[in-house]
């Protein structure tokens, strides 16, 4: 199957599974690169297959593969991840649409809406986002304490903020003494 052209339900077989290889080009590594703000993208692979579940659902099963460049959230140097991870959709011909309005979904919930086609570029396009890490950090980053102040005052410090803490020790000093 070349890049981006979705498979056509209509014409999926329903008794054996459709394979799907996703090696995408420099020139679509570059767009997915900075479609999701990434320094660099490499070695991404999708692979898989859909196969017919129950009579009208069906579900895409496979693998993706990438190698993605961050920047770390403490010194912005560039930070390396290699990402494995198992995906999963089933798309379902009489899914519905929640109707309450604060429907919270689900983090683990694979199902959406059949329509005529599936696209597993875009599968592995929206799995490649949802997998990459939140805050990537180079080994040994870490935050110091900063402390900001209107000039000639003193700064308040993390200690600062934890007022109850005193209180806590004077609780814990005011029960030796009983």
């Amino acid at each position: 199957m070349p890049g981006h052209i979705p498979f056509r339900v209509a014409d999926l077989p329903q008794n054996r599974p459709t394979q799907f290889e996703l090696r995408p080009s420099a020139q679509d590594l570059a767009a997915i690169r900075d479609a999701l703000g990434l320094l660099g993208l490499r070695k991404l692979s999708f692979t898989g297959e859909i196969q017919g579940q129950g009579k009208q659902d069906w579900k895409l099963t496979g693998q993706l593969g990438a190698t993605v460049i961050q920047p770390c959230v403490v010194t912005l140097e560039p930070v390396t991840t290699r990402i494995e991870t198992p995906v999963r959709r089933v798309f379902l011909a009489n899914w519905a649409e929640p109707d309450e309005p604060e429907f919270e979904i689900p983090e683990d919930d694979e199902s959406e809406a059949l329509g005529s086609e599936i696209n597993p570029w875009a599968v592995m396009e929206e799995a490649l986002a949802l997998a990459l890490p939140q805050y990537p950090r180079k080994d040994g980053a870490h935050l110091d304490e900063a402390n900001y102040t209107e000039p000639g005052k003193q700064a308040m410090t993390d200690e600062d903020a934890k007022p109850f803490a005193g209180l806590a020790s004077l609780r814990d000093t005011l029960k030796k003494d009983e």
